[in-house]
């Protein structure tokens, strides 16, 4: 038998040590620098979180999802999942770690698709951790609908044009360049006919005419931009992977996005779970702790065994992923974990935010964030309801319809044909009474 639920001594020293340096030194620059993830260091920030990534690099831990050729340690998505567990607690866990969205993704691809002199002036700095990047793909009157982009990349001699309107780019506002979905050839397929460019920040043409923040934050002063590309000129050495491929690259780029969003949504869910019976074991009301009270303790367990099923959902599925190296053949169970995620982390959130009872509502817990996170993880990268499309496509393709009008399992017709296939017994039984 091949089935082993524990971790190699060796990497879960690794994970021990994860775990508490992430604690102790990564979940304060939370609170000290909040929201400030993705502006580019300087100053008391580089001087505080440099020394921090170097710390992580000293036990290769630096940029996990990425192989040895690339600069990582070549782990796997398995023992990344182990990882992204502990820094889905933090904010800034994933930067000072190298592997924080959506620049995996982008440095995925890059990787993939590159050309040698596109890695060299995009994915190396990426990986180093020196820069930003923004992944711009969804419009505003179709949101992450390929079919329906406008988006336009003409050809002007060497160069490429690029007209149109993308919305919720996120982190435009401090990335060094952007990762630009166009339609390239509008007489055919969406599918083949959109291509991907590699465009610097400065280029002239991009105009950010909103950074649209995310509820409770001040308007025009989020990280997820409204972008007119107008008259965007790049060189054909922009192009990544080739004309047409957009769509190929897109779902390469997804599929490892969706599951480390549930890696680390894990940890972020697990924290609450922590905090709840925290609060239950240290709150009386009623004569009683609130532990003892039989709505807290159905919270409780409702939690830890949603919790589990949803780790050991995104765990095989990242054994899968390494097992065959191929997101298309896990596309099933990544549009599956990405359908549980958001359900998992807000029924969580809801139910601590409750045992905590008024605070648990304020600003100085961190309930309501979460609660709205599960909102975001359930339309980011792709909505809920289009993944739960996939998953029930993707199982009905191991079914057959009945070859009549009954079903398979009838008892009717079953009962007449074990009665048939155990003829002899039931009729010697008949002759002995």
């Amino acid at each position: 038998m091949a089935w082993d639920f524990e971790t190699e001594p060796d990497f879960q020293a690794k994970l021990d040590w994860a775990d508490t340096f992430v604690r102790d030194e990564v979940e304060p620059l939370d609170l000290v620098w909040p929201h400030e993830q993705f502006v580019p260091l300087e100053g008391a920030r580089r001087a505080a979180i440099d020394p921090l990534k170097q710390r992580v690099r000293e036990q290769d831990l630096w940029a996990t999802h990425l192989g040895p050729e690339l600069g990582g340690q070549g782990y796997g998505q398995l023992k990344l999942a182990l990882l992204n567990e502990i820094l889905g607690r933090s904010s800034w866990a994933p930067i000072v770690f190298g592997c924080q969205a959506p620049d995996t993704g982008n440095a995925e691809i890059i990787a993939h698709y590159g050309t040698e002199a596109q890695k060299q002036q995009y994915l190396q700095p990426l990986l180093d951790g020196e820069l930003f990047s923004c992944y711009s793909m969804t419009e505003p009157h179709a949101g992450a609908d390929p079919t329906l982009f406008r988006t336009r990349a003409e050809r002007d001699g060497a160069d490429w044009v690029i007209n149109g309107r993308k919305f919720f780019s996120s982190n435009a506002r401090t990335a060094s360049f952007l990762i630009v979905m166009a339609v390239t050839n509008p007489g055919v397929s969406p599918y083949q006919g959109m291509s991907m460019f590699l465009v610097p920040a400065d280029t002239p043409g991009i105009e950010i005419e909103r950074n649209i923040g995310l509820a409770g934050e001040p308007l025009n002063d989020g990280s997820h931009a409204l972008i007119h590309y107008d008259n965007v000129r790049v060189p054909a050495e922009s192009l990544l992977g080739g004309e047409g491929q957009a769509f190929v690259i897109a779902q390469t780029r997804l599929g490892g996005g969706r599951i480390h969003h549930a890696m680390r949504t894990i940890g972020l869910a697990q924290k609450a779970v922590d905090m709840m019976c925290e609060r239950a074991l240290s709150r009386e009301t009623a004569g009683s702790r609130l532990s003892d009270k039989q709505f807290v303790q159905g919270y409780i367990a409702d939690s830890y065994a949603q919790l589990k099923q949803f780790r050991l959902l995104v765990l095989h599925t990242a054994w899968e992923i390494d097992k065959y190296n191929d997101y298309k053949k896990v596309r099933k169970d990544i549009a599956a974990v990405k359908v549980v995620m958001p359900t998992v982390l807000h029924d969580i959130a809801w139910r601590a935010m409750q045992i905590h009872g008024a605070l648990g509502t304020t600003n100085e817990m961190p309930f309501f964030t979460m609660i709205h996170g599960a909102g975001v993880m359930g339309l980011a990268d792709g909505p809920t309801e289009v993944h739960k499309m996939t998953v029930a496509k993707q199982v009905l393709r191991d079914y057959r319809p009945s070859d009549d009008d009954w079903p398979t399992e009838w008892i009717p017709r079953r009962l007449a044909a074990a009665r048939a296939k155990y003829a002899e017994y039931l009729d010697t039984e008949a002759e002995n009474l």
